[in-house]
């Protein structure tokens, strides 16, 4: 399908002849890995390695096999799968054809793969048979009614049972015997075309298709490289999902556009993370600043070499003082850097090693090369530096739109400037530090809940008749939900038991459940009957 974006040859010819946009594909970086390195180990996840001229091999495969299925330049590959190796292939493959990646978070249920799904009209989709306990080809074959665009799905580790097809005989048919090799330059898609579609989650209860092009993408790791003594010799570290964008761009991709080698692990375990360092001399990870918090606490850490851990680039959270700390006392050789970024527009500031400490730990980083930041007031006049603003990015590694949400996106925009929905402080030299949030979302383990979701849904209980939820601060994971109701008429009560059960009928992801549950006799509000959570907040010890 065709996608309606913000894109112009105006804003294309800018970033091309500023050098920023340089008409790369992934696959081009793939090829050429492959070329100068075909026995170098690519990708290592806990179930097999593969190597640069093997997954060329079986991206290629893949490729010709989607062609065969019907897939398309522009179609739609949905993909639900952990950090397992099908992942790449199946991303690189659509990739190669000019069809649009659309990764989904494996923690997401009924309601949420219903919606993206179906906004996405997607033509393929792929899932493994079952992932920590839970059945997705089950979940699959329940939803695909409500899918008319939907015309296969592939199973990793099925049978072929129930409508679907096993990966496993997809990916060993020789499609290259079966179709010319040959269309797949013919397909080389245009850098400027779609190339994924990522849901992030909406402030307004609905999540948004956030869409990247392969110039977007593959500018947003262009930069690291210079910055953070990235090299053909690094050996990258990733265990948050690579459905999200910082999974993808840095464990699906920036090794390729480095010609290194990534491993990937498929559910977090510090104790298993500090051996994967150990044994695979790892040398970066990415990850929220929880999964930093449980390393240092690991039982096994002191048991393990770790001196090949050099970078560690927290997103999501502020980096506390004393973890900050904890890692020079137990990880000499590691340098911790904060970083702030969207799915809207990558990663756009980072801490920059050798950076004074009041900077490393006290901001969110400088902006990577091309993008800029401002604080605005509401009036959108910039501010001084060092004055709290609603903060508004700029740049080549902006995303195009928000999939069949051209005026949403328009609405996000103040001319070439996107508003990203925090709040925050520019210093004199340029460093940003997030001060807060002017939307609705909690963010928990550098995942956000989105608020008014959650509250939606359970607005929808016969027993509740006003709900807010709240984030409450927690040390580790900086922020937790917690939902405060007021029972309905004639209710008999309402317990967390009750609540979960609920949420898990409806078929909402579990990550996005409240932790907590205050059932009140009314909600406080203002003059005007608008919920004052600032109110909830400080009764339930939060600072306002």
């Amino acid at each position: 399908m065709a996608f309606d974006t913000t894109l112009t040859t105006d804003l294309i010819r800018r970033y091309t002849d500023q050098g920023y946009w340089r008409d790369r594909v992934i696959t081009d970086c793939l090829d050429e890995a492959a070329t100068a390195t075909p026995d170098k180990v690519a990708f290592v996840d806990p179930r097999r390695r593969v190597t640069y001229a093997e997954l060329r091999h079986e991206v290629d495969r893949c490729a010709l096999g989607l062609i065969e299925l019907g897939v398309r330049p522009g179609d739609v590959v949905s993909f639900q799968l952990p950090n397992w190796i099908e992942w790449i292939v199946v991303h690189y493959a659509a990739s190669r054809i000019g069809a649009v990646s659309n990764p989904l978070i494996p923690i997401y249920r009924e309601r949420e793969l219903g919606f993206m799904v179906g906004l996405a009209k997607s033509k393929v989709v792929v899932v493994p048979r079952t992932f920590r306990g839970f059945d997705h080809a089950a979940m699959i074959t329940k939803l695909r009614g409500d899918w008319p665009a939907l015309e296969h799905v592939l199973v990793v580790d099925g049978d072929g049972a129930e409508g679907t097809s096993s990966w496993e005989e997809f990916a060993a048919t020789p499609w290259e015997q079966r179709r010319d090799p040959g269309e797949l330059a013919e397909l080389r898609p245009d850098p400027n075309d779609v190339t994924l579609l990522i849901f992030t989650s909406g402030t307004t209860g609905e999540p948004k298709g956030v869409m990247h092009t392969h110039n977007t993408a593959v500018a947003a790791n262009d930069p690291l490289p210079q910055r953070l003594g990235i090299s053909a010799d690094t050996v990258f570290h990733m265990a948050s999902t690579l459905a999200h964008l910082t999974g993808f761009l840095y464990g699906a991709r920036l090794s390729v556009q480095n010609g290194a080698t990534t491993v990937l692990q498929d559910v977090w375990d510090p104790a298993r993370f500090v051996e994967l360092v150990a044994e695979h001399e790892i040398t970066y990870t990415s990850a929220a600043t929880p999964f930093l918090h449980d390393t240092l606490a690991a039982p096994n850490l002191a048991e393990h070499d770790m001196s090949s851990l050099v970078r560690f680039c927290c997103m999501g959270a502020p980096i506390p003082r004393a973890i900050v700390r904890a890692a020079r006392e137990k990880l000499p050789e590691l340098v911790v850097l904060g970083g702030w970024g969207q799915s809207e527009d990558a990663l756009v500031t980072l801490g920059i090693p050798g950076d004074p400490d009041d900077k490393l730990i006290d901001t969110d980083g400088y902006p990577w090369p091309g993008m800029r930041i401002r604080a605005v007031d509401g009036a959108g006049k910039e501010v001084a530096p060092g004055q709290e603003g609603l903060l508004q990015v700029t740049g080549p590694f902006l995303f195009v739109g928000y999939a069949e949400r051209l005026e949403m996106t328009r609405d996000g925009f103040d001319g070439e400037w996107f508003d990203t929905g925090d709040l925050a402080t520019i210093d004199a030299e340029g460093y940003l530090s997030i001060t807060g949030r002017s939307k609705d979302v909690i963010i928990r383990g550098g995942e956000n809940i989105p608020v008014a979701y959650v509250e939606n849904v359970l607005y929808e209980h016969p027993d509740l008749a006003e709900v807010a939820v709240v984030g409450l601060p927690d040390p580790r994971l900086q922020e937790r939900a917690c939902a405060c109701v007021v029972l309905a008429a004639g209710a008999p009560g309402f317990t967390v038991d009750d609540m979960r059960a609920h949420l898990s009928e409806k078929g909402v992801a579990r990550h996005y459940w409240p932790e907590r549950l205050e059932v009140l006799a009314a909600l406080p509000r203002t003059a005007s009957g608008k919920i004052r959570k600032f109110r909830l907040r400080a009764d339930f010890g939060v600072t306002p």
